[in-house]
């Protein structure tokens, strides 16, 4: 009898160690399944109350220095000015797993012959100016691709596309996976997109065989960029300006995991991994700018502002040093995240205008 009612217990107690530990791993799934949504999906990321105080506090960790203010405010009304008459055209593209894509194209504007002549007469001063005064190159074969950073929207890249506009170039715009108006269940972290955007590659040389294409992204587009670059990729893409990238999507989401959440990266980290192949269809792992770097062809300027509190300027370090391409390495002083061309402007277009120059036939 007391055997049994022993034999009875034991069961009992399996039972309840089985049911608490299938608890424990539906709520470590349904954990996995909220950090990735929390960190990857825009949609369900505003209605958290995190992330108000996320955004706040990413706004608090940015520099904000009058000199910064100023210019910001300065390049927003000229942008403002710029747009009221701007000739501009949206565009659309389907990704391959069913997603539409938007982006906005700003023509370059045909130089006449005066301005021509003007532009012969003295190239090197074309082609270097910093300033954002109206003026065309009169080189229509100059396309840019401008894309911007995590949780973005192709208007906050609009500033840059006024400077390259007055530079004579075609500029083109959009709003990456799952962001702005494009359609998409997770962002891309730079590898969904790195494929998407070869679409907008494949639409510039549908307009223009010649076209000489660079590549500038911020944040997460500079990442895009550089994952661009490691794989093969069309001669036309002639430079890319990487502006404040991380070296990998692993590192960059470990990090906010305990930043934001207070949770430990591991093994998180690995399990949101796997759970983002199953929803997703991607691995974090497979998003890494500094593998790309490492097969990259394609001269690359990496800027990056030292005062970055988000990603760190030993990421742009990393990725210069490991880069395989013809490449040179800016570093703003004082400049935080995303903020280089606010903190130095002058510097900051000038030598993306002298990097250009060498790399752009």
């Amino acid at each position: 009898m007391k055997i049994a009612q022993e034999k009875r217990h034991k069961k009992k107690i399996i039972k309840a160690a089985g049911i608490f530990l299938c608890l424990l791993l539906a709520f470590y799934i349904i954990l996995v399944n909220f950090l990735i949504s929390a960190a990857l999906v825009p949609s369900f990321m505003e209605k958290l109350e995190a992330f108000e105080r996320i955004t706040e506090e990413s706004y608090a960790a940015q520099v904000q220095t009058s000199d910064i203010k100023g210019n910001r405010q300065m390049a927003l009304n000229e942008t403002r000015e710029w747009l009221k008459t701007a000739e501009h055209k949206k565009l659309s593209a389907e990704t391959e797993d069913g997603y539409t894509l938007i982006a906005e194209e700003f023509p370059a504007k045909e130089a006449d012959a005066e301005e021509t002549k003007t532009e012969e007469a003295d190239t090197e001063e074309a082609e270097t100016a910093s300033d954002n005064k109206e003026g065309v190159s009169g080189n229509n074969h100059k396309w840019v691709l401008l894309l911007h950073g995590y949780t973005g929207w192709k208007e906050e890249m609009y500033p840059f596309a006024y400077w390259y506009h007055n530079q004579g170039y075609h500029a083109l715009v959009p709003d990456l996976r799952c962001q702005g108006e494009s359609e998409g269940d997770f962002i891309g972290m730079g590898w969904t997109d790195h494929f998407d955007c070869m679409l907008w590659i494949d639409y510039i040389l549908s307009q223009d065989e010649e076209a000489q294409i660079v590549i500038h992204g911020q944040s997460m587009g500079a990442a895009t960029a550089l994952m661009m670059t490691g794989d093969e990729i069309p001669r036309q893409v002639q430079a890319v300006i990487s502006d404040c990238s991380y070296t990998d999507a692993y590192s960059m989401f470990g990090e906010k995991i305990k930043e934001w959440f207070g949770l430990p990266a591991f093994p998180l980290i690995d399990s949101a991994c796997l759970m983002l192949r199953l929803r997703g269809g991607y691995n974090l792992k497979d998003a890494s700018a500094l593998e790309a770097v490492k097969k990259s062809s394609t001269p690359t300027l990496f800027i990056h502002g030292d005062s970055d509190a988000m990603i760190s300027v030993q990421m742009s370090r990393d990725l210069y040093e490991a880069a395989s391409c013809e490449k040179e390495l800016l570093i703003v002083e004082g400049a935080g995240h995303g903020q280089a061309q606010e903190k130095d402007p002058d510097t900051y277009y000038r030598r993306i205008a002298e990097f250009l120059k060498l790399h752009v036939e």
